[in-house]
């Protein structure tokens, strides 16, 4: 398990043995393509020492992307904070306020608070030499940049479903749900959009683009329903045949799952295949602001993407071979893969009124 006290000690021995001289700054040279003086602020960021991240990507599926960069820069101490998005959002708030920024890189899927810390003035503006290699979609005015496309996915439980057919569409899981509603009481779940920003991000891109989103709450809400703050929470669920099924899960985490118990099944509705992106911002006042840019650099260079992409974060990048990449996932979802831009339309989702009236909906076609 990778922890931050286990990341700050393993990089703090390497901080101290490239200060002595026995490490270069730069591994691996200057990337191709970057500036001549992109050394001089690899530099920087090796006087500074330290990158602080406040991220929701857990620490299994981090750390790859932490290792490669600490080979890459071993003269950079990487100081990882697992908070989840609602508590990496509170916390750069509060930081914020009391004037003691701690965050140099905020990296989380929930698009719509991380577009809100933009719009509080959060966000550093940094054009990153690697945005010309990312979709025009991907790119906010270079201070909110998409490092992933991570399809939302059905996953299900083999056994238990039996002889029940698994929903290979949207249209069929409505369907499934409500004839099936008596076999399936306690047994169907979801995430929780009241507890987990990327649940309210998903229900809620559901609501503004398709039409049959209430539906779909309504026959949810017919079979006892179970919620839960992270697809971790239903994966375990799912695989002791406690659940039997679970939807608008994170697809990329559901494949890997997927890969290592053959008893599940995972299904990217070809009629609604929605793919988030989780996205990165260099804080305002970051503490190490050069740190910063060499980190976020690598996070969307061709060396990290594949480090992300071999440890199950699909990658935005077409030239990534490790894993999945955007072009493979628009594939399995018959060309028809639709990643949530990351845009101003981001901030609808979190204006107060918009969420009360998503909430009172939610719970209305709970309800039935």
């Amino acid at each position: 398990m990778i922890t931050r006290r286990h990341v700050v000690a393993g990089a703090g021995a390497l901080t101290a043995a490239a200060m002595a001289g026995n490490r270069p700054a730069l591994a691996q040279g200057i990337p191709a393509g970057y500036s001549a003086d992109y050394k001089d602020l690899v530099d920087k960021a090796v006087k500074e020492g330290a990158v602080s991240i406040y991220t929701s990507t857990d620490d299994v599926q981090g750390r790859p992307l932490i290792e490669a960069f600490r080979a890459a820069f071993p003269g950079i101490r990487v100081d990882y904070n697992d908070l989840g998005t609602n508590g990496a959002y509170n916390r750069v708030i509060s930081e914020a306020a009391a004037k003691q920024v701690g965050s140099d890189i905020v990296w989380t899927s929930a698009m719509d608070l991380q577009m809100v810390l933009v719009s509080k003035g959060q966000a550093e503006t940094y054009k990153s030499p690697e945005a010309a290699q990312l979709p025009a979609w991907a790119n906010f005015n270079d201070q909110l940049y998409a490092t992933s496309v991570e399809p939302v996915a059905i996953m299900y439980n083999k056994s238990m479903l039996g002889a029940l057919k698994p929903p290979q569409t949207r249209a069929e899981l409505i369907a499934f749900l409500q004839t099936n509603k008596e076999a399936l009481k306690g047994k169907v779940a979801s995430f929780d959009p009241e507890k987990s920003g990327s649940g309210f991000l998903f229900f809620n891109n559901d609501a503004r683009t398709t039409s049959d989103t209430w539906e779909l709450v309504k026959a949810f809400g017919g079979t006892d329903p179970k919620v839960y703050g992270s697809s971790g929470a239903m994966r375990e669920k799912i695989a002791s045949g406690e659940h039997w099924i679970a939807f608008n899960l994170i697809g990329s985490y559901a494949i890997e799952w997927a890969k290592k118990n053959n008893n599940l099944g995972v299904v990217l509705p070809p009629d609604h295949a929605a793919a988030f992106s989780r996205v990165a911002n260099i804080s305002k006042g970051a503490p190490h602001p050069a740190a910063a840019r060499v980190f976020l650099d690598f996070l969307l260079s061709q060396r990290g993407q594949t480090a992300m992409a071999g440890s199950g974060a699909p990658s935005i990048r077409t030239d990534v071979s490790e894993g999945l990449n955007i072009a493979k996932l628009n594939e399995m979802a018959g060309g028809k893969l639709k990643p949530i831009p990351v845009s101003a339309a981001l901030l609808e989702a979190s204006d107060p009124k918009t969420r009360a009236e998503f909430f009172q909906k939610w719970k209305q076609a709970l309800r039935g």
